[in-house]
């Protein structure tokens, strides 16, 4: 969400334990990891922490449609259905 933002110059993250880790390899965090450093660099001086929330915003509205098309999907009852003959 955040790299759709075309003002957008630089956006990288990593593990609060593994920064030395991801600088040098750009290491994913492991799952358990409770820390996480965000970098986002904006064209024009513009505020980095107003895209942030802007695009986690997004993100929620994207989690809620998604919610709302299951839930209309289950209702419909019209889906492939399997039956395990054990």
């Amino acid at each position: 969400m955040i790299m759709k933002n075309p003002k957008v110059e630089f956006c990288g993250y990593s593990g609060y334990r593994h920064l030395l880790f991801y600088l040098a390899r750009r290491s994913v965090p492991h799952p358990s990891e409770n820390h996480i450093n965000i970098r986002i660099q904006m064209y024009d001086n513009l505020s980095s922490l107003d895209c942030l929330l802007t695009a986690l915003s997004n993100l929620d509205d994207l989690c809620l449609s998604i919610g709302e098309a299951y839930k209309t999907s289950l209702t419909q009852d019209e889906y492939e259905k399997w039956d395990e003959k054990s």
